[in-house]
């Protein structure tokens, strides 16, 4: 059987998932966001996951329409959304979700510096992503900047205000996440005002935990040549 062009286009307006996506060839989110696991902090902060998304290259499109604008960035947050959705589907598409995702963030590469800091930015501004941050590792060779920031103000995007602590420390903060983002010494961090500390990463919560259980191998060593004295 013969199926007609328009039958085609038709089937395609009903995908119930994003098609596969080319892999990704840089190394960015793996280096600045895995392997630190900052979106493992990042999720535990926001809390609520069955309401909550906190995910990398989950691919973001106004519709699940084949003919929609795909775009794939390197971190998504979303609030009150259906995350189960997001992983039947294969992405988030906001139509099915009811709304836009309320921070992206990408990080610069070789591959991507001009697309995400134009392209990118016109996209994600007319999707109604409410703010779009922009991380370069290297300082600005592939950004304007170190760290940009925007956020959605009546359907356009307005820079968010960042500064520079030192040479080596860059932050802005975002209202969405209700947390400060870090430029680091090419590094990324979230710091939260409310308790004046860094989300810890990965590493970190390895060396607290050795800490710890040192100090209370320490603890149990005292009390023992206590109980020998007595």
């Amino acid at each position: 059987m013969t199926v007609k062009p328009d039958a085609l286009t038709d089937i395609a307006m009903k995908l119930r998932q994003f098609p596969e996506l080319p892999p990704r060839e840089d190394m960015q989110s793996p280096l600045y966001l895995y392997r630190p696991s900052h979106m493992t902090a990042l999720a535990v902060f926001l809390g609520n996951p069955e309401t909550t998304l906190v995910l990398g290259e989950v691919p973001v499109s106004p519709t699940l329409n084949y003919r929609a604008k795909v775009r794939i960035p390197d971190l998504t947050v979303s609030y009150c959304c259906n995350p189960s959705l997001v992983i039947e589907q294969r992405g988030y598409a906001i139509d099915s979700q009811g709304k836009a995702p309320d921070f992206v963030l990408e990080i610069a590469s070789v591959t991507t510096g001009r697309i995400d800091y134009m392209e990118k930015r016109l996209d994600y501004e007319s999707f109604g992503v409410a703010e779009y941050w922009q991380f370069d590792p290297t300082g600005g060779d592939y950004y304007d900047a170190a760290l940009a920031g925007n956020r959605l103000v009546e359907g356009r995007y307005m820079p968010i205000e960042t500064e520079w602590l030192d040479d080596e420390r860059c932050r802005g903060y975002s209202e969405a996440l209700g947390l400060y983002v870090c430029w680091e010494s090419g590094q990324l961090r979230w710091y939260d005002p409310d308790s004046g500390s860094y989300l810890r990463t990965h590493e970190e919560e390895i060396i607290r935990a050795e800490q710890a259980e040192a100090e209370l191998r320490r603890l149990r060593e005292r009390l023992d040549a206590q109980e020998d004295s007595d």
